[in-house]
């Protein structure tokens, strides 16, 4: 990513309050399934931002590792589960177009509103069997194309070696939780 686009998200990031210890929760359109989620394991957040999923999940009793572009939102995240007591959550600035930082399969891969086709792959393996995956993602339904939007029907194509439990298309906001 470029020192501009780092600059930006470093920027936004900013720019919000801190997060609070009530704001560690999953993605709202996870929310319904938030009792699928394992208890115990390990769980990789993928552009973690904030770092309020990585909390929930920390919170609930899984090992979280959290990566993020932006070293504000890494800081932020960490200062947020220090604040929650959360000492299972731990959090590294990553530059994901080098790809996905290396790291064992993990019971719980959660990509919330972040798109990059080039580590579907990456992300596929890296989710252990009967592990839990939970993407979102920008979408060109109910909104203009752009390049992080994902297509009509791209998340559960890129997913589609993984059992769907639930997904969503609409409002410009794709989705997909399934078991691998």
């Amino acid at each position: 990513m470029s020192d501009d686009d780092r600059d930006r998200w470093d920027g936004r990031y900013r720019s919000l309050p801190p997060a609070e210890p009530d704001d560690g929760r999953l993605p709202t359109v996870f929310q319904p399934f938030a009792h699928l989620f394992p208890t115990d394991g390990t769980a990789l957040d993928v552009a973690c931002g904030r770092g309020t999923a990585a909390v929930w999940l920390a919170r609930r009793g899984l090992t979280v590792r959290g990566y993020d572009i932006s070293p504000v939102a890494v800081a932020q995240a960490g200062v947020l589960a220090q604040r929650c007591g959360c000492t299972g959550a731990s959090f590294a600035v990553a530059d994901l177009d080098d790809g996905l930082p290396p790291g064992d399969p993990v019971d719980v891969l959660l990509c919330a509103n972040f798109r990059d086709r080039r580590l579907d792959e990456a992300m596929r393996y890296r989710v252990r069997a009967g592990g839990l995956l939970a993407v979102s993602a920008l979408s060109e339904v109910g909104a203009t194309p752009g390049r992080y939007r994902a297509a009509p029907g791209e998340l559960r194509r890129a997913f589609s070696t993984f059992d769907v439990i639930a997904s969503g298309e609409a409002d410009g906001q794709a989705w997909v939780l399934a078991r691998r």
